[in-house]
């Protein structure tokens, strides 16, 4: 945080240096890239990242959408458009924002971001893959959390309703987001996200969209075994 002297902001420990949250699932030979987060330039540079298919967004907000621009070098490295999937809601704001994303191509690619956007309304299949939206809220703005088969990722929920738990179901493992231990208005809690944890059952969890107020070994310290704080860079594997 700009400005903090906060322990956590000053920490030693590379796991309490957090950039914005995005994630890339790799399945059934496919990479997705979930948001387009405000590092996402510098995330995509430590992970050695070149290559994406398909790009999903949760919400419009700008610490999930702040990359946007730097899809342009997937372009390049692809040669060819690629497909951003959004909830209606998500897709407006982006076509206006980023209008010149979404017009005809450059003559050449990498100049700007050359995109197709796609309206999610349910389930909905990028290639081969089904891939299930579930609708949260954070606060008034509706997100979708996604689930690739035994993978679920949902973030910035602070309300998850009982047709999205029940989508939930069965799933092997779950990245949810825990702002911090007290409540938030708009944000789970460490509480709250544990309570959505012991509901759904899951073999792992892991808990991301963490706030300074929290360090990663203080956090873990608070969780049981199989529930863990995210960090940047961390590589998980799920059950199929």
């Amino acid at each position: 945080m700009i400005g903090c002297q906060c322990p956590v902001c000053h920490s030693t420990n590379p796991h309490d240096w957090r950039d914005r949250s995005s994630a890339v699932v790799r399945w059934n030979e496919r990479t997705y890239l979930i948001d387009t987060s405000t590092e996402l330039r510098i995330q995509a540079l430590k992970i050695g990242l070149s290559a994406i298919d398909a790009v999903i967004m949760t919400h419009a907000h700008a610490d999930h959408t702040g990359g946007f621009d730097d899809l342009r070098r997937f372009n390049e490295l692809g040669q060819r458009r690629l497909p951003v999937y959004a909830g209606t809601e998500t897709a407006n704001i982006l076509q206006e924002r980023y209008a010149y994303a979404f017009t005809e191509e450059f003559p050449f690619y990498g100049g700007k971001p050359d995109l197709n956007l796609y309206e999610v309304d349910g389930e909905f299949r990028p290639f081969d893959d089904s891939i299930v939206p579930i609708p949260v809220m954070h606060g008034r703005t509706p997100v979708l959390g996604y689930r690739f088969g035994s993978l679920a990722y949902v973030t910035d929920a602070k309300i998850i309703p009982d047709e999205s738990m029940a989508l939930l179901a069965g799933v092997d493992t779950l990245v949810l987001n825990a702002l911090r231990e007290r409540p938030h208005p708009t944000h789970l809690s460490i509480e709250e996200a544990l309570a959505v944890i012991d509901f759904l059952q899951p073999r792992q969890a892991f808990l991301t969209h963490v706030s300074h107020e929290l360090s990663h070994d203080a956090g873990n310290a608070l969780l049981p075994a199989h529930v863990q704080i995210a960090y940047d860079g961390l590589v998980i594997e799920s059950e199929p």
